[in-house]
């Protein structure tokens, strides 16, 4: 009986057997290179792998479709390679062990878990049963004559038709096969939220997944990009909404509004930084780098000018200028350190008797002389005070900035009165002193005055205190170094464009 069951199976045929293989294209390509082993199909090429997935689902129905059915006579494909329900073919004692297979023959189909490859092949039902992951697609009536496939329907490879199950035509009851374990999609995060494998639609949880890991590779990043994350809180707002409406989650829909306000306050940060809307500038140039980044700043420069103006112990340009800049250095507390080059920097005419003035006056507390204090260097300041600006018992000060905005503040209005060209054209106090009062009112783009119609002389005069005449030659020295164009005086207003290089020190109205 053996030697005859032997010879039975010798005279049937190999069970056919092809596989569909998805493969990277190129490397930095996300294109996909679709292959069949079958010898008449054609290498195909798609541009993405979810692309790839769906013409290989298509190719395998295709045959299932056009390609005869298992047949009869035909022993398993997989005992060619060990499957776990044969023995190994090199040993010549066991080979005629038969009864290892057993059911109807079928066409089963098996995929990678990953979507990389899909078999089909031919073998009976009960390696079909054995197979992790193998779906019966077709299986062979009793008779010799062989049966079509039936057409697959949308699923991956055709409604499978388990050979367990009984047919209309009396064929043999098989075991149900063994199916894999299903792989769970990897769980994303946002906003320290888990986000369900199984949340639906697919494709509110693929925006969901894709903006936690932009959140993340935005906080990666070495510079800041406001315009970006305002998009980002954008997306976050809009996709929280939907996840919100799908759960019925009040605590979605919060993080929602926490979201929208996130955006908003990133694009005002980023108008503030820019001057324009967006993170582009008006005309599509880049947008400007100030040196001071907020509105909040720009707002507090502009308070201590006018704290100042109100309340300089001395009169003239000069007084006022140097008042302002020992007031940025002393602002919070009332003491601060200053050395000889920070006074010599301010194009004064005689400093020394400024300094001598303001001690006089009590404004100004100094350890010696004024002499010892435009003689000091880095590497031992001159420690000042000014009385006035000493915080009193309840801790009141005239300024509302904290100590880190203060060395910001201060070395702006370092930065512009100490410019380049002003200093290579030896530019006067009243010149830089104009020079920055302007740049602390202007518009976005870099116009005169809050509206960028220019700025009222009478507002200007309480800034810099100089006549008419003298403040037309304290324009065009600022016209000569570049850092006024277009500039106009008028009898009661002074108009005109700050250049484009100093439009970094800048102090937008908005």
């Amino acid at each position: 009986m053996t030697q005859a069951a032997a010879g039975e199976m010798d005279e049937r045929v190999l069970g056919r057997r092809w596989t569909v293989r998805l493969d990277a294209a190129g490397r930095g390509s996300t294109e996909v290179r679709l292959s069949c082993s079958r010898p008449a199909c054609a290498e195909q090429r798609l541009p993405t792998a979810t692309a790839g997935r769906a013409a290989a689902i298509v190719h395998i129905q295709d045959h299932l479709r056009t390609g005869p059915g298992p047949r009869a006579q035909a022993f398993c494909s997989c005992r060619i390679e060990n499957c776990r329900t044969h023995i190994s073919p090199e040993d010549p004692k066991l080979r005629a062990e038969v009864w290892r297979c057993g059911g109807a023959v079928v066409l089963a189909v098996v995929a990678d878990r990953a979507g990389r490859w899909w078999q089909v092949m031919e073998c009976c039902a009960r390696c079909a049963a054995a197979t992790p992951g193998a779906k019966v697609v077709a299986a062979s009536a009793p008779s010799a004559a062989p049966r079509p496939a039936p057409a697959p329907s949308a699923s991956p490879v055709g409604t499978p038709r388990f050979s367990d199950r009984s047919t209309e035509d009396g064929a043999r009851r098989v075991p149900t096969p063994r199916s894999t374990p299903r792989q769970r999609r990897a769980a994303g995060k946002i906003a320290q939220r888990v986000i369900p494998h199984d949340l639906r639609p697919d494709v509110l949880r693929e925006e969901l997944v894709e903006l936690g890991n932009l959140f993340r590779a935005y906080q990666q990043r070495a510079e800041p990009d406001l315009a970006v994350l305002a998009g980002l809180h954008e997306r976050k707002a809009l996709a929280f909404t939907t996840w919100a409406d799908v759960t019925g989650d009040v605590n979605l829909r919060l993080e929602a509004n926490r979201a929208e306000q996130a955006a908003s306050a990133a694009r005002l940060q980023n108008q503030n930084r820019t001057g324009t809307p967006a993170g582009e500038h008006a005309d599509g140039a880049p947008p400007v780098a100030r040196l001071l980044t907020s509105a909040t700043q720009w707002a507090h420069a502009r308070s201590v000018l006018s704290h100042v103006a109100g309340h300089s112990p001395l009169p003239g340009p000069e007084a006022r200028l140097l008042v302002l800049m020992v007031t940025l250095r002393t602002a919070n507390t009332g003491t601060g350190n200053l050395v000889g080059q920070d006074v010599a920097s301010l194009g004064l005419a005689d400093p020394e008797r400024l300094v001598d003035d303001l001690v006089g006056c009590g404004w100004l507390e100094l350890p010696g002389t004024a002499g010892d204090l435009l003689a000091s260097r880095p590497e031992g300041p001159t420690p000042i005070t000014v009385p006035c600006l000493v915080p009193g018992v309840d801790g009141a000060s005239p300024f509302t900035f904290g100590r880190k905005l203060r060395p910001k503040l201060s070395g702006w209005a370092q930065k512009a009165v100490s410019d380049k060209k002003l200093r290579k054209a030896k530019a006067p106090a009243a010149t830089r002193l104009l020079a920055l009062t302007l740049a602390a009112l202007t518009s976005p783009a870099g116009r005169l005055g809050a509206d960028g119609r220019g700025m009222a002389l009478d507002a200007l005069h309480d800034q810099v205190p100089v006549d008419r005449d003298a403040l037309q030659g304290l324009v065009d020295q600022l016209t000569a170094t570049d850092w006024l164009a277009e500039a106009a005086l008028t009898d009661t207003h002074l108009t005109g464009q700050l250049t484009e290089r100093v439009l970094p020190l800048t102090c937008p109205s908005v």
